[in-house]
């Protein structure tokens, strides 16, 4: 798993920065609440971005069936939240990867939505040099993704292309209408809409800044008890967004606040599987493919396990 080894080397020096700034480890010392895993993806898919017969905008295969009780979260949302002090309502001012992990999960999650896939060649590409072409046009409602959509119906690009056309790391000013601006700020709206987040102005001496404070405790710690029960083997297998959702946050830097209520032992394994899971999904392998993972999740998932190269 030497692909994934700077990942890991990273998230070891970050991890004790990762206890002085979540506020979430008093909270979790006890047992979290039981949280559905949904299902556990081992439908086949029908091509690359599949995702189910399409009734469902969200992502058929993986609904975890709390629709009636809290909202459902996209990607993007659930690493920003994991990633959130509880009651600050800030990131970490350390963190300079999870702006770039976000760009990589409206692909992922685009891909998830059967919006997006990749297109099909005869010669066969690395995962993230592979172009990707809108599928399906149609919206989704969630204002970043629709944005995204619309720029990818401009022109086709390769998955890595496009996370850093999003992100503006590029030196063509022909493309940089690409970038999408204030995603973490637009992310937490979103949330504070979902009755997730609640806005709060905080004074940092020099500056006022809208903070986003949590307000449903119950959506993070649902996202918490997901990720802790996949990486540790409780319950049935994750499911393709899970796995997803693990991976980026990960990548992110922000898996370290899900971890902190357990025991070292624990923490070691968790990151273990993580980089199992980041090792096999990047590379797509049959049985993560007949899992739901597609080609678009894999091409991510191979620029994170590249991260400290690109940033």
């Amino acid at each position: 798993m030497s692909s994934a080894g700077g990942l890991t080397q990273r998230r070891r020096n970050n991890f004790a920065a990762a206890e002085d700034d979540n506020e979430f480890n008093s909270n979790r010392r006890g047992s979290l609440p039981e949280a559905g895993n949904g299902a556990n993806g081992s439908e086949s898919q029908s091509g690359p971005g599949s995702a189910g017969n399409g009734t469902n905008d969200y992502d058929d295969k993986d609904d975890d069936g709390k629709s009636g009780k809290n909202p459902k979260l996209t990607l993007l949302e659930e690493i920003l939240l994991m990633g959130l002090k509880d009651s600050q309502g800030y990131l970490s001012f350390w963190n300079d990867n999870i702006s770039y992990v976000l760009r990589g999960c409206i692909l992922m999650e685009l891909s998830l939505r059967g919006r997006i896939a990749t297109v099909k060649e005869v010669r066969k590409r690395p995962f993230p040099d592979r172009l990707v072409e809108v599928e399906d046009e149609r919206l989704t409602g969630e204002v970043l993704l629709d944005e995204a959509l619309k720029l990818m119906k401009l022109e086709k690009q390769s998955i890595g292309n496009w996370i850093d056309l999003m992100s503006g790391e590029t030196w063509n000013v022909m493309k940089i209408g690409y970038q999408l601006k204030q995603v973490r700020e637009r992310i937490a709206k979103g949330l504070v809409d979902k009755g997730v987040l609640r806005t709060e102005k905080r004074n940092f001496v020099l500056f006022d800044m809208a903070t986003h404070p949590v307000a449903d405790h119950t959506a993070k710690e649902q996202i918490v008890q997901r990720a802790v029960d996949a990486l540790l083997g409780r319950g049935p297998p994750p499911d393709r967004r899970t796995i997803a959702m693990v991976c980026a946050a990960y990548a992110a830097n922000v898996l370290e606040n899900a971890l902190i209520g357990l025991s070292h032992s624990q923490r070691e394994a968790a990151f273990s599987k993580v980089d199992e899971l980041l090792q096999e999904h990047s590379m797509l392998t049959d049985r993560v493919k007949a899992q739901g993972t597609t080609e678009v999740m894999a091409g991510v998932l191979t620029v994170f396990t590249k991260m400290d190269s690109i940033i």
